[in-house]
């Protein structure tokens, strides 16, 4: 009987993630995630009692672009999630895959002691998480 290879959320998020400020503007995220290359900010916490916010490209599309209404007149505040549906560090990435499908989750962050450790999106899931699987059991480990 083989033995089942476990890999966590923590072996495949990506560590780097933007955090900002509610207030900032929309125009103002775009150009920071156009420099960072990402799709995904997160909002940051107002006081150590507030919960972190979440803003992907999709609610800029549907709340911005699709409403017609100025990217450099709207805050990140209007448009988030909050508070964020979050993964464990240590969640079975099989796990990440389903509880992604059931909450209909694109990506969530990692939490761990209250603070974002890192990022989790379909893209880690399966690049890194799929891949890491079959890697290992190919590789006898």
């Amino acid at each position: 009987m083989s033995q089942l290879k476990v890999i966590r959320a923590r072996d495949i998020m990506k560590k780097a993630y933007i955090e900002v400020d509610g207030m900032m503007t929309v125009e103002e995220a775009l150009n920071a995630l156009k420099q960072q290359n990402s799709n995904v900010i997160i909002v940051k916490k107002r006081h150590v009692d507030d919960a972190f916010g979440l803003v992907l490209l999709s609610d800029i599309a549907h709340q911005v672009l699709a409403k017609d209404r100025s990217p450099d007149r709207v805050n990140l505040y209007e448009v988030m999630t909050k508070p964020v549906v979050h993964l464990p560090p240590d969640m079975d990435v099989r796990y990440c895959a389903r509880f992604f499908e059931r909450l209909n989750l694109s990506v969530a962050p990692v939490i761990e002691n209250d603070l974002i450790v890192g990022i989790v999106s379909y893209g880690e899931l399966v690049l890194r998480g799929l891949y890491k699987l079959y890697q290992l059991e190919d590789e006898g480990e």
